[in-house]
């Protein structure tokens, strides 16, 4: 039988709908998606999509803390964008926080997001 737990923390946004920010099953931690909300207003922090990207990175490196583990702990990334163009400046400030070796990755062009973010990301990490 599975250990499973869900995981918490308010140094990333709360969860605006009926998920929990990730659940960890034994030593695997699947992560929730994150858009760029700063976690204290619950607002998009900017139009600017590097910082768009800089602050999902931020969300997330605040549940794999809270999971016990980091950025590095993550094995698959998936990246969600409203414009595919943008892909280049994910891999630039990807690049700000992660070595390798990098995740296993795949970035997917989607037509809209919630609250009109035009990036959000999920991902599994093994702790």
């Amino acid at each position: 039988m599975s250990n499973k737990a869900t995981i918490y923390t308010d140094q990333a946004p709360a969860a605006i709908g009926t998920y929990s920010q990730a659940v960890k099953v034994n030593n695997t931690v699947y992560l929730s998606g994150q858009i760029p909300l700063d976690p204290q207003t619950m607002e998009i922090v900017s139009d600017d999509i590097a910082t768009q990207i800089s602050q999902v990175f931020d969300n997330l490196t605040a549940v794999c803390e809270a999971a016990g583990g980091d950025l590095s702990s993550i094995v698959k990334l998936n990246i969600f964008l409203t414009d595919l163009s943008n892909f280049p400046i994910v891999n630039e400030v990807m690049g700000q926080y992660f070595v390798e070796p990098y995740p296993a990755r795949a970035a997917i062009g989607v037509r809209a997001l919630p609250k009109g973010s035009q990036v959000e990301m999920d991902g599994i990490l093994v702790v």
